[in-house]
């Protein structure tokens, strides 16, 4: 048996987050990857798909730090250089098959977002290297929760197989609710409305996919374009520049159609798809990419359930929490979707892991009082 003060479920930003937060404060923790690697569903790779220090961001890449200061404050805690995301030139709207993609002067973006100079794993990777690497624990599931007088009681299952348990006096869950309630059997069980509750609560970008095309430069800016485009034809309905701050060329994309859509066609009829798309929107030269990438979220069963797949919208913070019953005493959620202000988004991860570690810093001083 492993004992901890607090185990944190999750090892994304927002556990990283409470794990910090948690550590500055002096309190033991445990943090649970199920994971391989840390990040969740941040994830920063090179063309040939593996994690890399100066990347393409599979998952969430932009901030604005005027409309989030919660992150921007983060990041400039965390001394991390940034640059803006390209915007510079004309726009493309492809609205119908047998028309032309049409080319319309850009705007200015306001307000201004910003990309981490690293990729957003540039987070992950400070947020951990100041953490006691012997707390963070990857390749390892919790299965299962008991709660008793004395705290919690985590089955987790290892990357080979072994089981053991972690008690713990109190728990944070660092990842959707969806996905917690999906995958962590709870005893006693979550009261309806909260299993209800979780089920309901979409998970963001689980039901997307998207797509990168890299290149040698980006010839498009050459053209005088931005590298945005907006497309009724598809198969991608969201384009952008994501050139990396070195200079590393690539367009990137939304796929916009349904996951069981995706499934049937597959990823190299859909590749194939993509790039003749890219063509038709930025000239010949886009036909020929040095290498794609295609991450589709619907398919990583970390990230989306069943569900996923038919469900969108936004999550909202419910007005009654969103823990009831005797759990509310020991369990404190801290995914991205449980933020009151940015739910889905890097800073609703900052927000709600801070506001979790701080309900559990609070527990810990008035018990010690």
């Amino acid at each position: 048996m492993m004992d901890t003060e607090v185990a944190i479920i999750g090892g994304g930003l927002a556990g990283l987050n409470a794990a910090r937060l948690l550590h500055t404060a002096g309190i033991e923790f445990l943090l649970l990857e199920a994971r391989a690697t840390l990040g969740g569903r941040i994830q920063t790779v090179n063309e040939t798909g593996r994690p890399d220090t100066d990347g393409f961001d599979l998952g969430p890449s932009w901030f604005w730090p005027r409309m989030q200061p919660a992150i921007a404050a983060l990041v400039a805690e965390l001394d991390l250089p940034t640059f803006a995301q390209n915007s510079d030139g004309d726009v493309v709207f492809e609205r119908m098959s047998r028309e032309a993609a049409r080319r319309y002067p850009g705007l200015s973006q306001e307000p201004e977002a910003l990309r981490l100079v690293g990729g957003s794993a540039a987070l992950i990777r400070e947020l951990a290297r100041d953490l006691p690497e012997a707390r963070l624990l990857c390749g390892t599931q919790v299965t299962e929760m008991r709660l008793s007088d004395a705290g919690v009681g985590l089955s987790v299952r290892f990357a080979d197989g072994r089981g053991e348990i972690v008690q713990a006096s109190q728990v944070i869950a660092a990842l959707p609710p969806r996905i917690l309630q999906a995958t962590v059997r709870f005893e006693p069980p979550q009261e309806p409305a909260t299993v209800r509750l979780w089920q309901e609560t979409p998970t963001w970008m689980a039901p997307h996919a998207k797509f990168f095309a890299v290149y040698d430069r980006p010839f498009w800016r050459e053209a005088g374009l931005s590298g945005t485009a907006q497309s009724m034809v598809g198969p991608v309905a969201e384009i952008h520049d994501a050139t990396t701050s070195s200079g590393s060329a690539a367009l990137f994309g939304f796929v916009g159609m349904a996951a069981e859509q995706r499934a049937a066609i597959g990823e190299e009829a859909l590749t194939h798809a993509c790039v003749q798309q890219l063509a038709r929107i930025f000239g010949p030269q886009a036909a020929h990419p040095r290498a794609t990438l295609y991450k589709d979220w619907a398919a990583d069963p970390l990230t989306a359930t069943s569900t996923d797949w038919f469900s969108a919208g936004h999550p909202h913070t419910p007005d009654d929490g969103w823990i009831t019953g005797p759990w509310k005493e020991r369990l404190a959620l801290a995914g991205s979707e449980t933020s009151p202000n940015e739910a889905g988004y890097l800073a609703g991860a900052v927000e709600a892991s801070a506001q979790a570690a701080a309900e559990v810093i609070q527990k810990f001083a008035a018990n010690k009082s």
